[in-house]
């Protein structure tokens, strides 16, 4: 069953780039899309997966690398991690027929859910690695939340030094986080701790986890997690080093 929808995703593409006019070379296409829900438990590389097949689907006329085992050209901007959820998501394709940016992207939406939808096709002008910021919005709700704990949170979380374990290339090192955050804000409403952070971006970026784990060993919340408390990370924006958002 599997072999014969991937028959069909080829024969569709293959059938839909006949009709289309070469172009005179191949054209970078940028997309910004989310990553939500149930989506934010599958890795980059199952995300890499998908977004192929999507692609294959949709009949969206890729570009494909030469050479024994061809495949689509994909670039990611700044791999998620795991349990954090998104609303902007980058991913570079390279395209090498005639299509309009408002088709590629009705296109790819209508082969997936709104976990995944793209929100805007366009041809870029930066590259990932201008990427220098990313904003964060952490919610949590467990029992003794209050405006002190809002300000405590703010404090400790700017206040040097505050050591964690952060996993490198090289393998796990104490490291004082504040020297990776640019700015915070937190606030409690309604019994939810809400709290926006801007963290650096790029090589050297910080998993936005540890902020929730500095909060649970520093400022004593979310220990019963997940029996009576829950948390929730979203990626909400990328920034330029001069904080413009990122395109």
């Amino acid at each position: 069953m599997v072999s014969g929808i991937k028959e069909q995703a080829v024969v569709r593409s293959s059938f839909d780039k006949n009709l289309m006019e070469r172009l005179p070379e191949v054209k970078n296409v940028r997309l910004r899309f989310r990553k939500t829900g149930k989506l934010q438990f599958i890795s980059h590389l199952d995300l890499q997966r998908v977004m192929s097949r999507v692609l294959a689907r949709s009949g969206v006329p890729v570009w494909f690398t030469q050479g024994f085992n061809p495949h689509p050209k994909m670039v990611f901007a700044m791999p998620l991690p795991i349990g954090v959820q998104s609303y902007c998501e980058y991913l570079d394709i390279r395209i090498d027929r005639r299509i309009t940016l408002k088709e590629i992207e009705e296109r790819i939406n209508s082969q997936v859910t709104d976990e995944l939808k793209v929100s805007r096709a366009y041809i870029p002008t930066s590259k990932f690695s201008d990427i220098a910021y990313v904003r964060y919005e952490i919610n949590a709700e467990c029992a003794g939340l209050s405006a002190f704990t809002a300000k405590k949170a703010e404090e400790i979380l700017t206040s040097s030094p505050l050591i964690m374990k952060k996993h490198t290339k090289s393998g796990e090192k104490d490291v004082d986080i504040t020297s990776l955050i640019k700015s915070v804000d937190a606030a409690v409403r309604d019994g939810r701790l809400t709290v926006n952070a801007v963290l650096k971006g790029g090589e050297g970026s910080m998993n936005p986890e540890l902020l929730v784990t500095a909060m649970r060993e520093k400022l004593g919340i979310l220990h019963d997690y997940p029996d009576n408390g829950y948390y929730s990370i979203v990626r909400t924006n990328l920034y330029f080093e001069d904080m413009r958002e990122f395109e």
